[in-house]
């Protein structure tokens, strides 16, 4: 089975009813189906084995990457926010290839050597739909380069499509559901939201880009029922809904992911938008997205709890998914017992940890996901961060979201990032980023000691810096690199002086 056939299977049962909106532009599962054979033709004319995409979510976007399985070329979705440089890299990288484009980023990629404008397949005639072998790379996605450059992710039709089948029942949305679109369409999740609406049969609500009153606003237009967002936006979208007081009757399901979220976020939806389910999704790219879940019963009864362990998983991503098996290993290689920080490794039939030029997997499967982390005794798994990112202080090994969550959990703080500074005596020091809320005022001295007073004396910032905003990348990540980077020029500077 591969990634066209999810598609080919709606379009049979429900032809007739919207898959995809973007403005005024609506196509029927019938026409979503001719319109990506019809692509599938010109790719096959063209000999192509890959074709990429470069521009904002459009139903275009969706008709190429069906057309793409159809003709059992890789759909390659690029970051149409990088510069002309990062493009041309990444595509060249990848070439021959061929290209769709938008208007907007048409001029940008022209002229380079080994990528192909695709035909536009007008009406051109439909390919026959045969089939696909599971092996085939059906995605290739570019890592965010948060920490470094930018990997290419080959994802195969035996990655997505057991993802989809392990997570969706065949059309069990409803004619009314839509799901709420605004992540990128090189983001993980946009892929993932693409397979898992089409086969449950849900009708698509394309935003090209991120806008919260434009994300409010659409939403209720078209009584959106069901969304995903990155950390960054749900607030936002908080703010609009808040504002005017009619909220968003008809959102029943919101999943977050693709970052922390802190507790004070969570606790501010639950309390808006009373008879929302929540869901914390958390995977990575070279996951095919999700493995592991917070499901909307653990949010009500993490809330609802009086018991400290219990009421802390609302800080954590879940637990993973049946078909998935967690580790988390230490520095040697070791699987640690519950409540240990380490690894987090994954393992399972969505998990590629396939890059275009190498596997990251061993011999047993597993991938090593560089996210540190732990379990509690009821599996949940709670993340500290990148393991880059682990602050080792005297030989001591300490997550920045521990001393995060503890800052944001004082009223003069709307945002925070914690981080590791090179220091003669520790190794490392602990120093911390802090936007205030509007109107608030912070008190260096004064947060130092929340922080000793909710954790321990070893785990105070040794200074707290305020800043306007804090460094994301567009699909909500922090950018914990660029501040370290930062601090380590002013350090260098002063050291000069």
């Amino acid at each position: 089975m591969d990634v066209a056939m999810l598609l080919s299977m709606a379009s049979q049962a429900v032809g007739d009813r919207t898959a995809v909106s973007c403005g005024d532009e609506h196509l029927t599962y019938a026409e979503l189906q001719a319109r990506a054979a019809r692509y599938a033709t010109v790719i096959r004319q063209q000999g192509l084995s890959a074709v990429a995409f470069v521009g904002e979510n459009s139903p275009e976007a969706v008709a190429l990457f069906f057309g793409c399985s159809i003709a059992g070329a890789s759909y390659v979705p690029v970051n149409y926010r990088w510069t002309d440089a990062q493009l041309a890299e990444a595509l060249t990288r990848i070439a021959p290839i061929g290209i769709v484009t938008d208007d907007r980023s048409a001029a940008r990629v022209s002229g380079l050597e080994g990528v192909v404008p695709l035909t536009n397949p007008g009406d051109a005639p439909p390919a026959e739909y045969t089939g696909t072998d599971a092996e085939s790379p059906a995605v290739m996605l570019f890592t965010s380069g948060t920490s470094g450059t930018p990997k290419a992710v080959v994802l195969r039709n035996r990655n997505l499509v057991p993802y989809v089948l392990s997570t969706v029942d065949f059309l069990n949305a409803g004619p009314d559901e839509a799901i709420l679109v605004s992540v990128p369409p090189y983001h993980i999740a946009a892929v993932s939201s693409v397979l898992t609406s089409i086969y449950a049969g849900r009708r698509m609500v394309l935003m090209p880009a991120f806008d919260p009153d434009e994300w409010v606003a659409t939403a209720r237009r078209e009584a959106v029922t069901q969304a995903m967002v990155v950390p960054t936006m749900l607030n936002r979208i908080l703010d609009v809904a808040e504002w005017d007081g009619k909220g968003i009757p008809t959102l029943k399901h919101l999943s977050y992911g693709g970052g922390r979220m802190p507790v004070p976020t969570i606790e501010r939806a639950i309390g808006l938008l009373p008879g929302l389910d929540l869901v914390n999704a958390y995977g990575l790219t070279e996951t095919s997205s999700t493995i592991t879940l917070l499901s909307p019963q653990d949010h009500r009864d993490a809330v609802a709890s009086e018991d400290p362990s219990v009421r802390a998983r609302l800080g954590s991503v879940g637990k993973a998914l049946p078909t998935v098996e967690i580790e988390i290993r230490d520095d040697q290689g070791r699987s640690v017992p519950s409540g240990e920080a380490g690894e987090v490794w994954v393992r399972g039939e969505q998990v590629s940890g396939e890059y275009l030029s190498h596997s990251a997997t061993d011999s047993g499967g597993w991938y090593p996901t560089r996210d540190h982390g732990h379990l509690d005794e009821g599996g949940f798994l709670f993340l500290h961060g990148r393991a880059d990112d682990v602050i080792v202080r005297g030989g001591e090994n300490i997550a920045p979201a521990e001393v995060e969550e503890r800052l944001l959990a004082h009223p003069a703080v709307a945002e925070v990032a914690v981080v590791g500074v090179p220091d003669t005596e520790w190794g490392e020091r602990i120093e911390a980023f802090v936007v205030p809320n509007d109107g608030a005022a912070l008190d260096e001295s004064e947060l130092r000691e929340w922080v000793r007073s909710g954790l321990r004396s070893t785990r105070v910032p040794e200074a707290i810096h305020q800043r306007d905003e804090l460094p994301y990348n567009e699909t909500g990540k922090l950018l914990r690199r660029q501040l370290k980077a930062e601090r380590a020029t002013e350090l260098a500077e002063e050291v000069s002086r």
